[in-house]
């Protein structure tokens, strides 16, 4: 399985917390789940971090059978829409810089 991160490195005005929160999961995330060939999409938002840890504002996980699935995501108009949606919250409420990253996953089993 291959899992594409999105690390949201930055902030958001703690007065602005629970409508970034709100807007990512109305406007947003209906937009990634639409991706061609996902598996899973994962919408994490910090409420704790280890001392020293850089401040993030969100974390995305979206999980794909395999990289030519991912490919096909990226390309996609789907794709296109959830960049301009995500584009537009982000200049709503967050300052920082958005990093991505393409992880081969492994142990993935849910225990009982």
């Amino acid at each position: 399985m291959i899992i594409r991160f999105a690390l949201f490195a930055g902030r958001v005005d703690p007065s602005d917390t629970a409508s970034f929160r709100e807007a990512v999961l109305a406007e947003v995330l209906p937009l990634w789940r639409a991706f061609p060939r996902v598996l899973a999409v994962q919408v994490c938002f910090p409420d704790e971090r280890d001392e020293g840890s850089p401040e993030l504002a969100l974390i995305l996980a979206i999980s794909y059978p395999d990289l030519p699935a991912v490919q096909a995501a990226l390309a996609s108009p789907q794709r296109a829409a959830a960049k301009a949606a995500t584009e537009s919250v982000l200049a709503r409420f967050f300052q920082g810089q958005l990093h991505h990253y393409i992880t081969e996953a492994h142990g993935l089993e849910l225990k009982d």
